[in-house]
Formats: structure tokens, C-alpha cells, sequence
């Protein structure tokens, strides 16, 4: 994939970033966590599944970020947006590791997971790692804790009892994974968001 689309999504990012307000300070401090302290712009979104590229975990973000707005506003306007921009965007946050122990560490080919970093579901080290920066309301709390919906044991906890939120993190994470970031030979996310 080209560098030059790295910074286009990073001002698609910079757009979406501009939806949080009430907790901008907390957001700045959590992204410049991310920038200093984990691979989360360079990590891919995974090593198998989907984007086992360089940045691929930031290009999902982006891309999910903007079809769960998308869906926000068609199917549930009362959700906000800043909810929305936080969950979406952070919801693999788990994904770029813990400081100074990435998830994926990158090998001759693609990236393999590090089998040295301490043992935790993703989504269950994304909600840690941003609930230290972000204070959370409990709807987004379950939207990042579960976001994999039934596809993981876990997803039976909440099982008939997901918030609006969390239903829609789950799809708009879905619908963008496995099928915008399947047919598109080079992604490139339509912008939805003005």
C-alpha cells in the first residue's frame, strides 16, 4: 500500500478526532500515548484474518470509525458521536500491545504474535488501555468489551442484552473487516463523515 494513503487516513483521523469534545483533553492524552508508547499506527489488524500490513490496525480504525457513523446516524441519531469516534476507533486499541511489548512483531514475510506479552483477550486490553486515559460510560465500556459480538465465548456474556452501541460497534467492525477490507485490492475507505 502506498505512504501516501498513510497520510490520508491520518487526516481522516484528525477529522474524526474532532468529533470528541467533552473528553478532547483525555483523547489527545490517550493518542499521544498510542504515538509514544505502542505500534498502534505502524501494527497491522491482524496476521491473518484481515490488513497483515504495516498500519493495517490504524487503516481499520479509520475505516471502521466512519461506517459505524454511518450507521449511527441512519439506524440510532440519539447515540453521539464522540461515543461513537471513541469506541470505533479504540475498540483493537489491544491490538498495537503494551508499551515496549507489541502484539505482532513483524518477521521476514508479515508479522506473528509475540508469545512474550502478558495473556489477554484484545478487546478485554483495549478497554484497560483506554479506560487509563478515557473516562468511559458503562454503554461504552460493553461496546469495546465485546465488540466481537458471538464470534468469541465472551460474546455469550452479553448475549440478548447488547446496548445499541455495542451492536452497531459490532457490525460497522464486521461489515468493514470482512467485506470493505476484503474487496478492495488497495483500501481506501469512501469518506462518509463531513
Amino acid at each position: 500500500m502506498p505512504e501516501y494513503q498513510y497520510e490520508q487516513y491520518f487526516q481522516q483521523f484528525e477529522i474524526l478526532s474532532q468529533k470528541v469534545v467533552k473528553r478532547k483533553k483525555q483523547f489527545n492524552n490517550f493518542v499521544k500515548f498510542l504515538k509514544q508508547k505502542t505500534s498502534f499506527f505502524q501494527a497491522p489488524a491482524s496476521t491473518i484474518y484481515h490488513l497483515n500490513i504495516e498500519h493495517g490496525l490504524f487503516y481499520h480504525s479509520v475505516g471502521v470509525t466512519e461506517t459505524l457513523l454511518k450507521i449511527k446516524n441512519a439506524l440510532t441519531p440519539e447515540l453521539s458521536d464522540e461515543s461513537c469516534v471513541i469506541c470505533a476507533l479504540f475498540h483493537d486499541a489491544g491490538k498495537a500491545g503494551l508499551p515496549g511489548e507489541p502484539l505482532y512483531i513483524k518477521n521476514k514475510k508479515d508479522y506473528e504474535i509475540n508469545k512474550n506479552l502478558v495473556e489477554m483477550q484484545v478487546a478485554i486490553r483495549s478497554l484497560f488501555m483506554v479506560s487509563n486515559y478515557i473516562d468511559l460510560s458503562a454503554d461504552e465500556a460493553q461496546a469495546i468489551a465485546y465488540h466481537d459480538g458471538q464470534y468469541i465465548p465472551q460474546g455469550r456474556d452479553v448475549a440478548h442484552r447488547e446496548t445499541p452501541l455495542l451492536t452497531i460497534l459490532h457490525f460497522a467492525d464486521f461489515y468493514t473487516a470482512h467485506i470493505i477490507e476484503q474487496d478492495m485490492p488497495i483500501i481506501h475507505y469512501p469518506s462518509f463523515i463531513k
